[in-house]
């Protein structure tokens, strides 16, 4: 694909006036240029700048970052993504999911994945397995070690298998808080809001699962017709501090008598401001304390 400036400001977070200044100080990209002198870039370029992001939101200067070489960047990323784990046990699971998940043996990807659930519950296969799994999926992704259509198989098993556990557990509990479960319109990864409406089923809340790309009109609309008790949605994309704060300040307006849940990307939601009637969550053990003691 091909990417405008302002493009990579929506999906890395950093204003399009630094990616010029990181540009001409330190080399970070060297975009394209179309007959007409327009700058773009391709996935290649996006896959460094959030590599790039990611190491800055470390600690690490831009100034350095710039100067490593593509090997020195992927084993400090390396360094970021995998510090020494003492869990031996949930890393042969995610490596075990990551070898089946390549191959596309969705049989073999299914008999691990359910030999996890079986041997804890479905919150610590999530907490231990699926989301470290979807932590090194990404970092592979900007790595070039896989493409699209393992990302996809691999995401779209661990969805069936939630969904199958969310049926099992689904009551109709009248007397119970009744939760609006989404994401914004520019937000497509759902497991962890698939994972938050298990939670809630498991505790015999009501949920009314929206999923993800959802537009304000939408939920405006659900909120005006329905009973609502509470609404939850995750901000997980890197985004810039302006739409961030303008998207919370308008989703504020439609949900006056409603208690409204944050959860996501630590590093956008502590530059919000005015929140203080939103309740954010930093872990699912946050959350479903919360649920246990409302």
């Amino acid at each position: 694909m091909t990417y405008s400036i302002s493009d990579l400001e929506r999906l890395t977070g950093v204003h399009s006036h630094t990616i010029r200044i990181w540009e001409q100080r330190y080399h970070a990209l060297t975009p394209n240029r179309t007959e007409g002198n327009t700058r773009f870039y391709d996935d290649q370029q996006l896959k460094k700048l959030l590599n790039i992001v990611s190491l800055n939101q470390a600690g690490f200067k831009i100034s350095k970052i710039c100067n490593l070489s593509d090997q020195d960047m992927n084993q400090l990323l390396d360094q970021q993504y995998f510090k020494q784990s003492d869990n031996q046990w949930a890393d042969f699971y995610v490596t075990s999911l990551i070898k089946y998940g390549l191959a596309f043996n969705e049989i073999k990807f299914n008999a691990c994945l359910q030999e996890v659930i079986h041997q804890v519950d479905v919150a610590e296969t999530y907490h231990q397995i699926i989301y470290p799994l979807l932590v090194r999926l990404g970092l592979m992704w900007r790595k070039d070690n896989i493409c699209p259509a393992h990302e996809h198989f691999i995401t779209n098993q661990i969805k069936l298998k939630l969904s199958a556990a969310i049926d099992r557990c689904r009551s109709v509990n009248k007397s119970a808080k009744t939760w609006l479960l989404f994401l914004p319109e520019d937000e497509d990864h759902d497991i962890g809001l698939m994972m938050a409406a298990y939670m809630l089923h498991m505790h015999e809340q009501n949920v009314i699962y929206l999923g993800s790309k959802v537009p304000l009109s939408s939920l405006k609309a659900v909120i005006s017709t329905t009973n609502v008790d509470a609404v939850l949605f995750f901000m997980v994309s890197n985004r810039l501090e302006e739409a961030a704060q303008n998207y919370i300040n308008q989703l504020s307006d439609i949900c006056l008598s409603t208690r409204i849940h944050l959860a996501g990307n630590s590093l956008v939601i502590e530059r919000l401001k005015n929140i203080n009637h939103i309740n954010c969550f930093k872990s699912f053990e946050e959350f479903e304390s919360a649920i246990k003691n409302p």
